[in-house]
């Protein structure tokens, strides 16, 4: 499978990992960044990236990695068309997919290490969503409904 993958520098260390891994595997990994983990950036720069890569066709699914997963998760939601979920269970890995059409797994470098990454990975890319079953299909049609509701500026937000 092509993926995207990229991280801050907190997530750097886990992420070369698991690029190493999976090419090793034989799957075609673009790496967006960071390429040094020495200096400090921001997380929303490498969660836009792979947003921005998977609504290009770049590669359908993505990883992303920071300290605590929290950061990217939040910001590459922000991108219409991503459905990204924090998973540290096998069980998310592959649910999410299944059940939610996630399409950018992400992982807190600071609380999981490269062997559970690897076993993460492994569920995110195997599962496939499960289109046939009309509760899923109900589900995330609304979740799309929510996402065209807000992206076309409707609704209300809040602003620190």
């Amino acid at each position: 499978m092509k993926l995207v993958i990229s991280a801050d520098h907190a997530g750097f260390n886990l992420k070369e990992e698991v690029r190493a891994y999976l090419t090793k595997a034989g799957h075609e990994i673009v790496d967006l960044g960071a390429y040094n983990g020495n200096v400090p950036d921001d997380y929303p720069d490498f969660a836009e990236k792979v947003g921005e890569a998977i609504r290009q066709g770049v590669a359908p699914r993505g990883i992303l990695i920071c300290g605590s997963g929290v950061g990217v998760c939040v910001a590459a939601n922000k991108i219409p068309g991503i459905r990204a979920g924090m998973c540290h269970d096998t069980y998310s890995a592959h649910q999410g997919v299944e059940h939610d059409d996630m399409n950018v797994i992400i992982f807190g470098a600071r609380i999981i290490g490269a062997s559970l990454a690897y076993e993460l990975v492994e569920a995110f890319i195997h599962a496939k969503f499960i289109a046939g079953e009309e509760r899923f299909q109900r589900r995330f049609k609304k979740v799309l409904a929510i996402e065209a509701k807000y992206q076309c500026g409707q609704g209300s937000s809040s602003q620190a």
